[in-house]
């Protein structure tokens, strides 16, 4: 069965040296768009794990956020900024004589003031800790593509089951038209018999009103694609490759069947089950939106 879409999937796991959180989660979205989010000192991450999705998601907007920290704060440097430092010493040092005040600073103070220090992340192990992330990615990757699967299975097998029901609605309507051709034709004998009376002439134009109406009425032709459409459909839901994109060209021709049908219908009956038609290829749009 084809997958969903949509999936959430969120894997923390801690290592001897850092803590690694991957969140994934995805909607529906007409190619893939995946937007992946790591800390800036870790950018080098974020083409391994586009790569890697690449593999088994080929439809969705995909969003990635990868959070790493360091044990015990290992990653982080803190340094002095001297040269702001002085300055700002230099400039208590002038109000002090200026003004003729205490000159009180003290080194706690100083690291309030801006920029005197800085802190920054040192630099990790880029290949351990790519090899650590991608692992974590992994599993919160495989969680996730099986909630796709489940989500899928569910559509597709509701999908199945309208197949089913618009099959029946198009037999419903194959075997209603030969009756209301038919009853067409009681109607115009009758019209004709009461303006000619019976007779050659009544005869001939009976025969030549039903045949033009059976011509304009019959809709052999569209209920065999619609039934073919329908069969192509089944195939591309048991396909194991991404078919979202032809499912939709199908169900649009579905639909386009379902409205000729509809403008050639002159019986109640057909008309009334045209509509039902058409409400479930409607369901069948809907559902499918959400199909890779």
């Amino acid at each position: 069965m084809l997958n969903s879409m949509t999936g959430y999937n969120r894997v923390k796991h801690e290592s001897e040296h850092w803590t690694v959180t991957v969140d994934i989660r995805a909607v529906n979205h007409r190619y893939l768009d995946a937007a992946i989010k790591v800390p800036r000192i870790y950018a080098f991450l974020e083409e391994p794990v586009k790569k890697r999705l690449a593999k088994c998601v080929s439809r969705g907007k995909v969003d990635i956020y990868i959070s790493v920290a360091a044990k015990d704060g290992e990653d982080v440097r803190i340094t002095p900024n001297l040269a702001v430092a002085d300055a700002y010493m230099a400039a208590a040092e002038a109000l002090a004589a200026r003004y003729g005040i205490e000159r009180d600073v003290t080194a706690f103070s100083l690291l309030r003031l801006p920029e005197v220090m800085a802190v920054d992340k040192e630099d990790a192990d880029s290949e351990q800790l790519t090899e650590e992330v991608m692992a974590v990615f992994e599993d919160a990757l495989k969680g996730f593509c099986e909630m796709r699967a489940r989500e899928g299975e569910q559509l597709c097998g509701d999908v199945i089951y309208r197949i089913g029901l618009i099959e029946k609605l198009a037999d419903s309507i194959e075997k209603r038209s030969p009756d209301s051709t038919e009853e067409f034709r009681e109607r115009i004998a009758q019209r004709m018999l009461e303006l000619f009376g019976e007779g050659e002439v009544a005869q001939q134009r009976i025969l030549s009103e039903a045949a033009a109406y059976a011509d304009k009425v019959n809709v052999t032709e569209e209920l065999v694609r619609l039934r073919s459409h329908l069969n192509q459909l089944r195939l591309l839901l048991s396909s194991e490759a991404a078919a979202g994109k032809k499912i939709d060209f199908i169900v649009q021709e579905m639909n386009r069947e379902a409205n000729t049908i509809g403008s050639k219908a002159n019986d109640y009956e057909v008309t009334k089950t045209v509509v039902e038609l058409k409400a479930e290829i409607e369901k069948i749009r809907e559902q499918i939106q959400n199909l890779e």
